[in-house]
């Protein structure tokens, strides 16, 4: 049991085993030490399926049936998350504490940020003390560190991710979004998503934050499979590369639509909006190039923002990009979207009374529900990617957040 006067996990040690273990042991090198640390019969890490349906166990040890393998060791067990204790968690970034015949099996969220990585369950021969669950989970915390530095070295937590084979274009698509799909700051939640179609449609959300401003983009280049990936690899390699050497808004626009017309055949394009939210006075402006509107909730209310259309990218050499004012208030669920949430067999699908619904979610539920209404709308068949970007503004001046093990308590439910 926890001590008066000594923390019950040794922080230091667990770093010391981080870097004594080979880059693909130092996450379960980890988590044995913490199961000796609490005297835990079991430990596992669980991870999110790239799905966001299941989690994946991954373990060297003893075979498993039905895992998928591989190499002599490497085994990864995908378990469904609809309607288990594992969704709870996920949900609520709150811990499960079960009472077992001899102990208890506690789970906890490994998150950084929002960004839900996946679960940690420990097999406890007692009922944890309110001061071991505290414990516990801020290690759970310390661990999605770990996973994060640990995947710069291996493909493991990757393939293990993956419950179906990437083909070439969804694997060059997959480089093209954002480390981390999720990202709570003390001014805005914001969460994305993609639906990929069974042949790729060469969709991308993207988004990156400064002391000044947040920016995010979302874009969707024409055709399919390798040819819409490629597209999309240089237009989004356009806007990062005029992004980083300081441009604003409209230049980064012009940079990359220059740089796709140059490089990319005729008749190549690519629809897409850049946002850029400026921190200090909460003002907004847009960039859009073709590309369908984008949903604002604001008091119970669904409504497309109207905004001038301009040619999408690559269509027009040398093009001047309009950069409109994007209306904006705390408060504010912003949902930015492409075609395929609309279009083609989507249509039955009514996007504005599923976001009205998903009113008191985080923005991290609210594009996973999206996605799920629109796999439903089209019976599994999506013909097109449907990729979505919620963000809930909250407005104020620039300020930290309150955090409990990597995740806002506050901000489980959505704006009112």
């Amino acid at each position: 049991m926890r001590g008066s006067e000594s923390p019950l996990i040794d922080v230091g040690a667990l770093l010391e085993k981080v870097e004594a273990a080979a880059p693909i042991d130092s996450v379960p090198a980890v988590a044995a030490a913490l199961g000796d640390m609490v005297g835990a019969r079991e430990v596992n890490l669980l991870i999110a399926d790239f799905s966001g349906r299941a989690l994946v166990r991954l373990t060297s040890a003893a075979r498993v049936d039905g895992a998928r393998s591989q190499g002599r060791d490497e085994q990864a067990e995908t378990l469904p998350l609809a309607g288990t204790h594992y969704d709870r968690v996920l949900r609520t970034q709150q811990p499960d504490v079960q009472a077992l015949d001899d102990g208890a099996r506690m789970t906890v969220p490994v998150t950084d940020r929002g960004d839900a990585i996946g679960l940690l369950e420990l097999v406890l021969p007692r009922h944890p003390s309110p001061e071991e669950v505290a414990d516990i989970s801020s290690a759970a915390h310390a661990l999605s560190y770990v996973v994060i530095a640990a995947r710069r070295h291996t493909d493991v937590f990757e393939w293990g991710q993956r419950s179906s084979p990437f083909a070439l274009a969804a694997e060059i698509q997959r480089r093209l979004l954002p480390a981390s799909y999720t990202c709570e700051a003390g001014q805005f939640t914001l969460a994305g998503w993609l639906e990929p179609a069974s042949s790729v449609g060469g969709d991308t959300f993207d988004y990156t934050l400064d002391r000044d401003s947040l920016q995010i983009s979302i874009t969707d280049a024409v055709g399919h499979q390798v040819a819409a990936a490629l597209l999309a690899t240089l237009l989004v390699g356009g806007l990062r590369n005029g992004r980083r050497k300081g441009l604003d808004l409209g230049e980064q626009a012009r940079y990359a639509n220059d740089s796709l017309a140059e490089n990319a055949g005729a008749g190549q394009f690519v629809t897409g909006q850049l946002m850029r939210v400026d921190l200090h006075d909460g003002t907004a402006a847009i960039v859009n190039a073709g590309h369908p509107f984008p949903l604002r909730l604001r008091k119970g209310k669904v409504e497309e923002v109207q905004l001038r259309i301009e040619a999408p990218f690559g269509v027009l050499p040398g093009k001047r990009f309009d950069v409109q004012e994007f209306p904006l208030e705390p408060g504010d669920r912003i949902v930015l979207l492409t075609d395929g949430m609309q279009e083609r067999n989507a249509v039955n699908l009514d996007v504005a009374d599923a976001l009205a619904k998903s009113a008191d979610l985080h923005p991290r539920e609210v594009v996973h529900e999206l996605g799920a209404a629109v796999l439903d709308a089209t019976g599994g068949d999506l013909r097109d990617d449907a990729t979505m970007v919620c963000l809930d503004w909250y407005g104020g001046p620039p300020r930290g957040r309150t955090t409990a093990y990597g995740a806002d308590p506050e901000r489980a439910s959505g704006p009112a």
